[in-house]
């Protein structure tokens, strides 16, 4: 019986080979982009991401309500004054080379995380002064002031633990056959055709793991990815077209999970960010107010995700307790875009070198865009590119807006420090706002809920009007996987877990 899963309910995927008892089982995944480099302090992308989820155990994870729970660690304790955390790890854990998973290692990873040249979870422990070994299973992270989001900071990639002895052997080389303790250990990459992983033996928690070998092949093409799982040379496909939903629920070999994404679709815009940071656009405010009206996110959703998704205008979506009432989608004025335009002094058509990532929804998106955007006096001049190409066009500042997805966090502070906080690793944009960074910080050391939230609608008031991401819409995260599988749990984060797999 067909059967669609919705966020919080339980599902898993996974491909048996027929065959002899003990046969190997391989599950084959579709991503929608080949990741970036497989080092956790490094990585940036969500579909590395995914590939971590069986690679890199963390210290905690999530469960279905966003609750944090542990992983590699067994229990923590928060000091009263918010500024000490005391975590106890699981006895008896190795890394993929026989190495010992222990506080030593916390200790080498979180260093390593915070100093690495280059490293993306800097800015997301930057809060931290010091790790301490307290004892072989503990140890203690010293805090330069209490940071609520910190659990949750550790259940994704800074909390990601990694072999002391490979990453010293590998130094920058480290992502390209990374160590660490997740479940399945790496065998090889082939870049934009495959990621091999294969059990490992050893895993703290192997008797839950039953697939043998798992093969992550990028097919960027959509239309492609789901003819390779309906033909049964996928087993499982991340992110399927909203448009493809009828064909999925249609066929009786395919199971649908659907489940709303924490993150947000979005365009980021160069505000500061060397040669792409003039016109305008980047110049001002009112120009950016002008083309974020000129959007109709509502005929957005309906045009290209057949109402699926979730018309939005925030880092968060409407139905989050963190959202900002007093800063509603806004609905499309073309007349007041005109008028901000010419209130800025400002001719048109006003010329925006428009980068998005060669993927075809994304395409058709920034297709109604420019469309849209064109009644208000904007040329929005399409320039489609190759994901991680796009992310170091980004960097070098060549680009004037970004159509650029972020998978999300189950803290607000994920979504949006990276981003707006002057010098923060995402900002692309190089917005920098001295109000926006306090209110930012004071969302982090907060102690209340009512605290944060203020904070935050502190940072929104200037945010959402000056700032460099118009936030547009929240997918929901589709997920098919052949009918031959059994226990596929499917957490907020969209992430595919593989420990609990079984075939039926």
């Amino acid at each position: 019986m067909k059967r669609m899963i919705l966020a919080g309910a339980l599902a898993v995927a996974t491909f048996g080979l027929a065959g002899a008892a003990g046969a190997q089982t391989t599950l084959r995944i579709g991503l929608a982009e080949d990741p970036d480099v497989l080092d956790p302090s490094l990585g940036r992308t969500y579909v590395g991401r995914i590939v971590f989820a069986s690679l890199c155990d963390k210290l905690f994870d999530i469960d279905a309500d966003l609750n944090v729970v542990p992983q590699l660690a067994l229990s923590h304790e928060t000091s009263e004054d918010g500024r000490t955390l005391t975590i106890r790890l699981r006895e008896g854990v190795t890394f993929h080379d026989g190495t010992p998973m222990d506080a030593q290692a916390v200790k080498y990873s979180l260093d390593r995380h915070r100093s690495m040249e280059g490293s993306f979870r800097r800015g997301e422990l930057s809060v931290v002064e010091s790790v301490d070994v307290v004892d072989p299973l503990t140890v203690q992270l010293n805090l330069k002031s209490p940071f609520a989001p910190l659990l949750a900071t550790l259940t994704d990639r800074s909390g990601m633990i990694v072999s002391p002895a490979a990453a010293e052997a590998a130094g920058d080389r480290f992502g390209n056959a990374p160590v660490c303790a997740g479940p399945f250990s790496f065998v090889e990459r082939v870049q934009q055709d495959r990621i091999v992983v294969e059990k490992f033996a050893d895993y703290w928690n192997a008797d839950e793991v039953f697939i043998d070998r798992i093969e992550y092949r990028p097919i960027p093409d959509s239309t492609v990815r789901l003819a390779n799982l309906q033909s049964g040379d996928l087993d499982l496909i991340e992110r399927a077209l909203a448009t493809d939903i009828p064909a999925i629920r249609a066929d009786d070999a395919l199971e649908l999970v659907i489940v709303g994404e924490l993150g947000y679709q979005g365009m980021t815009l160069n505000v500061a960010n060397d040669e792409g940071a003039t016109g305008p656009l980047a110049e001002s405010p009112l120009v950016r107010q002008a083309l974020n009206l000129a959007i109709d996110r509502e005929a957005l959703n309906q045009v290209v995700f057949n109402g699926e998704f979730f018309p939005g205008n925030q880092w968060i979506g409407p139905e989050n307790q963190w959202y900002q009432e007093s800063h509603p989608v806004p609905a499309r004025d073309v007349e007041k875009a005109k008028a901000l335009i010419a209130e800025a002094g400002v001719s048109t058509p006003i010329v925006v070198d428009f980068m998005i990532p060669n993927n075809p929804e994304v395409r058709q998106v920034a297709e109604v865009i420019q469309a849209m955007a064109a009644e208000a006096g904007f040329d929005m001049q399409i320039r489609v590119v190759e994901f991680a190409t796009g992310l170091q066009e980004a960097e070098a500042g060549r680009f004037g807006a970004f159509m650029l997805a972020w998978s999300g966090r189950p803290d607000p502070d994920g979504n949006i420090y990276s981003f707006a906080y002057t010098g923060g690793p995402l900002n692309y944009g190089k917005f920098s706002n001295p109000e926006v960074d306090a209110a930012l910080d004071a969302a982090r050391t907060a102690t209340t809920f009512e605290d944060r939230k203020a904070a935050y609608a502190d940072a929104a008031d200037i945010w959402l009007t000056e700032g460099s991401v118009l936030y547009l819409y929240h997918r929901a995260m589709l997920i098919a996987h052949t009918d031959a599988v059994d226990g596929y749990v499917q957490l907020p984060d969209g992430l595919v877990r593989v420990v609990g797999v079984s075939m039926n």
